[in-house]
């Protein structure tokens, strides 16, 4: 696999991996975001998302938990609109996309979702930080590095 320098290129890239494979690269996208909520939860929801034996049970455990953190997150952001709460609802989100079963899904798929969410968490978290100097170029480009690093060590 050559290196992935688009959405495009990702995009197929994702929707070209099995089931299993979808969810650990989306837990992976959502553990490089997880430090933007202080929900620890999430933690143990990333573990099993990225448990390639996980079982079915294990697994709607883990999006009844996402949920719930989406919904605690969501209540938190409150009518003052902080950032760095919506940071933590967006790496809820990519929770839940990371551990909804691929049938369930929305489009594009668990990784894909979960990736668009970890987005959105950096570029809250951005718009809150304002001594950042990074852009929101910068977690794209992790995705697509990392996506591309992952696939290479498969062959």
């Amino acid at each position: 696999m050559s290196q992935i320098n688009n959405d495009a290129e990702f995009r197929q890239a994702i929707e070209s991996l099995d089931p299993v494979k979808q969810r650990q690269v989306a837990a992976m996208f959502v553990e490089h975001v997880l430090k933007l909520s202080s929900d620890k939860q999430l933690e143990r929801i990333v573990r099993t998302a990225a448990d390639s034996d996980a079982s079915e049970d294990e697994l709607a455990a883990a999006l009844k938990s996402a949920h719930a953190a989406t919904f605690d997150s969501h209540a938190r952001c409150g009518s003052e609109g902080h950032w760095s709460d919506q940071a933590g609802y967006f790496v809820a989100r990519a929770a839940v996309a990371a551990s909804t079963p691929p049938a369930k899904s929305r489009a594009g798929g668990p990784a894909w979702q979960a990736a668009m969410s970890a987005r959105m968490a950096h570029t809250s978290h951005l718009i809150d930080d304002l001594t950042a100097e990074q852009s929101a170029h910068t977690e794209c480009e992790w995705q697509y590095q990392s996506l591309s690093d992952y696939l290479n060590a498969l062959k």
